[in-house]
């Protein structure tokens, strides 16, 4: 199934499906009152769009948050961690997108008067059993894997950031999957239109960095 087919299919939202799975059903016209709205649902401020958002929504947002904050450290190491010259441009490329989508989802939350996490934080909250605990989203690397990409120069800095990096966008693609599954969710335009972006940006950024990590390997192999 190729991508614009995919993108086509999560757009039908209702008797459609996204990469096998059921999408999101979308309303055909918004609920005349909040109460009427059913049980994950709630209303989007009148100036901000006309369907609803849901839970789902707002944890695919908040999570996304700190997903992106650790690529933009990842991608913020290239000029001083002696990135090849198409690794570098991908990491700026990666840099200025991802931290215009930060600012996107920290407005979007803010819009609807809830909690905005920090660009910064690469960890993400959740409140479970009254307490509230700090986890890592899909395809995130853990401490010791952001240690040694930073201890990391030269080709092995290449090698560890692109694997590093396809699983982490793989990462996010999961997360736009398990959205689309979830009632009700991505009725909001501007989530709608910005999971989308994520499953078509980072699905082409994968095939793109699988033919560098090639090169690097073969690279490393041959200096060894």
């Amino acid at each position: 199934m190729t991508v614009i087919f995919r993108l086509a299919a999560a757009g039908l939202m209702v008797g459609g499906a996204l990469a096998g799975c059921a999408s999101a059903p979308r309303a055909v016209s918004p609920p005349a009152a909040a109460s009427a709205l059913p049980a994950g649902l709630h209303a989007t401020p009148p100036s901000l769009g006309q369907f609803p958002y849901s839970d789902a929504d707002v944890d695919f947002m908040a999570g996304m948050i700190p997903h992106h904050a650790q690529a933009v450290i990842m991608a913020a190491w290239a000029p001083t961690h002696g990135a090849r010259a198409d690794v570098a441009i991908l990491c700026a490329r990666i840099l200025v997108g991802q931290s215009d989508e930060i600012k996107l989802m920290q407005t979007w939350l803010n819009d609807r008067g809830l909690e905005v996490p920090d660009a910064k934080s690469t960890k993400h909250k959740m409140k479970m059993g009254g307490m509230e605990h700090e986890m890592l989203m899909p395809g995130m690397l853990t401490d010791e894997q952001m240690a040694a990409l930073d201890k990391a120069r030269g080709p092995e800095f290449d090698r560890l950031f692109l694997e590093g990096m396809i699983g982490h966008h793989q990462g996010a693609i999961d997360m736009v999957d398990v959205l689309f599954k979830a009632y009700g969710a991505a009725q909001d335009e501007t989530v709608f239109k910005f999971a989308n972006d994520v499953f078509a940006d980072q699905s082409i950024e994968i095939d793109v960095m699988k033919k560098m990590l090639a090169g690097t390997t073969a690279h490393l192999e041959k200096t060894r």
